[in-house]
């Protein structure tokens, strides 16, 4: 455990990718096994529990440390866990007996996780704590409550895992979601000491091809001539798999979605990976992505959000199709087997994305500024000759998204950030005017924003929120209507879970409009006209 705290400590303020890289790999190579599989759990995929462990933290704090104390050194702290690390108290007479014996392991505390009940678990987590010292313990609890935020994404981790031995990050990738913790057939794999693991028998997922975003001025350089030009929709990436008489539907990280599908997946039986777009679609009409928001990150779905919210998948690219690896081929073959191939057995809830026919620059443009009007991201533009290669290479694929909307709102709640950001309102809610059935002004909250300014601006606004605080929510400040932002967002849905009616979909900070009075903001009915 000491070791795993160390790392994680050392992550939080190492800022280099390849830095946190070097620690990673440094670990996984020190750490013998089953600790640095789940460490590597933890990193990637979280260790879940279905215990009140965040309720418990609570509750022992109670007993440990006055209230108030804990209350306000929370709101300063910004993080539970580490707050809690700080505030425990040396164990008192009665729990150092308790408190002693050999270090703790990672792999002890994983395996009583997994085994101990609701009752036991107060008594197993007051002992950890006093074995610990406060690094320790923050390690602990960021473990035990899954949210380490110690700037590790699951692909810096699985990168990592690649520096230990000949396999590349793809090759880890393509088995990984047939894995479990504590991984060991997938470390013995990479360090030479045994054969590819074969996810067992599911079907292998791929690593994706991901666009680049298209340049100023780049699409001028683009000859029209060698691009395959298609409708960018907005859903998520997945792919579709078949094999040893199973099929599987995964989200473009690698996750395996395919519980929360049923009906894509239902006599899709075929041999190969097929690349598309996951969307709701009913009577041909795609639907907006916030109704594909109520099928995502769910275990069972009922038979009311099966009809309600209709899956389909858009398909543009075949990897492997009855047994041939077609990733080498230009786009253009692939595209053609992929053609023949549907045309003769169609797969239940999916079709083709259509192929653009662009004659001109002129038409191309023409295209992309239609895209908002029907509903549609943008545009996807490809090479013919591109082979389907993973990541992002440079030089083949570009996607064109269409042109942000913007609206002034101003700023309502303002709450504190995590990591770094802990000790300043980093976090801002912001709202449109509207008027009550009473007929007076209101400001209602159209949406959320972290980022889109700089550590100056941060500083300042920070400074602002403290000065102009009207009430306390714990971390939460609600302030006086007196700061604008412009804000950024690519589209805004009708929605029951927010007051004002409204969801906009990603919005984000353009700048800070210190020079604009907040009676002068937008109002609640510009944004309602965008509603798709």
């Amino acid at each position: 455990m000491k070791a795993f705290a160390e790392l994680l400590d050392r992550l939080v303020y190492t800022p280099g990718r390849n830095d946190k890289l070097k620690l990673l790999a440094d670990y996984f190579r020190a750490t013998p096994d089953p600790d640095r599989g789940i460490a590597l759990a933890a990193l990637t995929d979280g260790l879940t529990t279905r215990l009140p462990v965040r309720r418990t933290i609570l509750e022992l704090m109670a007993r440990r440390c006055d209230p108030e104390l804990f209350r306000m050194s929370r709101d300063y702290v910004g993080d539970t866990a580490e707050t809690v690390a700080l505030l425990w108290p040396d164990p008192a007479a009665e729990h150092v007996q308790a408190a002693s014996g050999p270090p703790l392991r990672l792999s002890e505390i994983a395996e009583e996780i997994r085994r101990i009940d609701r009752q036991q678990l107060p008594d197993r987590l007051e002992s950890w704590l006093d074995r610990l010292d406060p690094t320790g313990r923050w390690a602990l609890l960021k473990l035990l409550t899954g949210a380490l935020r110690v700037g590790v994404s699951a692909r810096l981790a699985r990168t990592a895992l690649a520096d230990l031995g000949a396999p590349t990050v793809a090759d880890i990738e393509e088995v990984w979601h047939g894995l479990h913790m504590p991984y060991l057939e997938l470390f013995a794999w990479i360090e030479g000491r045994g054969a590819r693991p074969d996810g067992n028998g599911m079907p292998l997922f791929r690593p994706p091809m991901l666009a680049h975003p298209l340049e100023d001025g780049e699409l001028e350089t683009l000859d029209l001539a060698d691009l395959m030009v298609e409708w960018k929709w907005d859903g998520i990436r997945v792919q579709l798999a078949g094999g040893n008489g199973q099929i599987r539907l995964y989200s473009r990280t690698g996750d395996d979605i395919s519980p929360a599908f049923p009906d894509v997946l239902a006599d899709a039986g075929f041999e190969g990976v097929l690349d598309g777009e996951l969307l709701i679609v009913r009577e041909g009409q795609v639907a907006p992505f916030n109704d594909l928001q109520q099928r995502l990150n769910r275990r069972q779905v009922s038979r009311r959000q099966l009809a309600n919210f209709p899956a389909h998948i858009r398909l543009y690219d075949a990897l492997i199709l009855e047994g041939d690896d077609l990733r080498e081929l230009p786009l253009a073959e692939r595209r053609q087997r992929l053609e023949a191939w549907h045309s003769q057995r169609p797969l239940p809830r999916t079709d083709l994305s259509q192929i653009l026919q662009v004659t001109s620059q002129n038409a191309l443009h023409d295209l992309w500024a239609s895209a908002r009007d029907a509903a549609i991201e943008g545009l996807m533009l490809k090479r013919r000759s591109s082979p389907y290669l993973p990541g992002r290479p440079r030089g083949h694929w570009f996607k064109w998204k269409r042109a942000p909307l913007s609206v002034d709102c101003v700023l309502m709640y303002a709450q504190r950030g995590s990591g770094k950001r802990s000790s300043l309102y980093s976090d801002y809610t912001f709202g449109l005017w509207s008027s009550d059935v009473e007929g007076n002004r209101v400001l209602l909250p159209v949406g959320k924003a972290y980022s889109g300014y700089s550590d100056a601006e941060l500083l300042r606004l920070d400074r602002w929120i403290r000065e102009h605080t009207t009430e306390r929510f714990g971390p939460v400040r609600a302030v006086a209507p007196g700061l604008v932002f412009e804000v950024l967002f690519d589209a805004v849905h009708a929605s029951t879970r927010h007051k004002s009616g409204l969801a906009m979909r990603f919005p984000r900070i353009s700048r800070i409009r210190w020079d604009k009075p907040a009676e002068e903001a937008d109002q609640l009915m510009i944004l309602e006209r965008f509603i798709q």
